[in-house]
């Protein structure tokens, strides 16, 4: 296993990816703060390159390389976010970029994969496809292998957006961020330490990282997630369990009903355009009013790739 990063590692991805990002700006609603009994500054990932905070650790990871590292390119397995912001930092490099994508993914990410220059193989949807798949793709194509969020450089890269949030934000009592992989919210636990309690929002039917997390292990093995999140829908790695089961306070689980209703919410209030992964944060406000009630309460709106043409609230035709 990779050993963990610190805050250190943390400023130096920052210096690192700067001038490839944006810094993201932290909006507030009135009306929010009354409807949920707390103070929420929502970090607008979703304004990200590539419209997604995946971009953050995409860029250091690509950055990080020699240029005998990147000569054959970078390959990652991804439902989306990762595998675009991946693609988009290789083409800004020059090299080439392979991704695996399961079945099922959201159209649009994929196309998204496309349009930045992705190289795409399919493989089934369940991680031991993912894994197995990409490493075919690897020994194909010697390329430098990039996890979408059990990877150092891309764990640095992630907590990049927490370090601006507490950085645009003072005397946050809490910070939380979506858990699918872990890469986000273990960097948001080490930019966090010391300043704010972070806390995991995760899909109830992709709950496998709380239950890991309450066993002391990870239970990942023959899971099959059954959630609209998308983003969410991977299993936690080593690296980042360690440093959540360490460093994160708690993680809360929200069904799929709460999270639409809150992704309808943001758009319709704040008119924010946010995906079902991102908007996952605010339900896990909604729903636990004794943990955030006179609080204030830092969320991260992880991204913003919506496939407009199957929105979760509009009934799909049958096959």
């Amino acid at each position: 296993m990779d050993k963990q990063p610190t805050l250190s590692d943390l400023h130096d991805a920052r210096r690192r990816i700067q001038a490839w990002i944006h810094q993201t700006p932290v909006l507030k609603s009135r009306v929010m703060d009354e409807l949920h009994g707390c103070q929420l500054y929502f970090k607008c990932e979703n304004l990200q390159r590539t419209g997604a905070f995946k971009f953050r650790g995409a860029s250091n990871a690509v950055l990080s390389l020699d240029d005998s590292q990147a000569r054959a390119g970078v390959a990652t397995h991804s439902s989306g976010n990762h595998g675009a912001a991946l693609a988009r930092a290789a083409g800004l490099r020059g090299i080439p970029c392979h991704v695996v994508v399961p079945d099922g993914a959201v159209q649009s990410k994929v196309e998204a994969i496309a349009r930045y220059g992705g190289h795409i193989t399919r493989c089934a949807p369940t991680q031991e496809a993912r894994e197995q798949t990409l490493g075919q793709v690897l020994q194909q194509t010697g390329a430098e292998a990039v996890p979408p969020y059990n990877d150092f450089r891309v764990i640095c890269g992630q907590g990049t957006a927490a370090l601006e949030l507490l950085e645009q934000v003072e005397r946050l009592d809490l910070l939380m961020a979506p858990l699918g992989g872990g890469g986000l919210l273990s960097g948001c636990a080490i930019a966090g330490q010391g300043q704010v309690d972070v806390l995991g929002a995760e899909p109830a039917g992709a709950d496998e990282g709380a239950r890991s997390l309450a066993a002391g292990r990870i239970l990942a093995e023959g899971f099959t997630p059954d959630t609209l999140c998308d983003g969410l829908r991977a299993t936690i790695g080593p690296l980042t369990f360690a440093i959540i089961s360490e460093q994160v306070r708690q993680v809360l689980t929200v069904s799929d009903e709460k999270v639409v209703a809150s992704m309808q919410q943001l758009w319709r209030i704040m008119k924010i355009v946010v995906e079902p992964s991102a908007a996952i944060v605010l339900a896990a406000v909604s729903v636990n009013p004794d943990i955030f009630t006179g609080k204030r309460v830092g969320l991260i709106l992880s991204g913003g790739n919506v496939d407009l043409d199957r929105l979760p609230w509009v009934e799909q035709p049958s096959a």
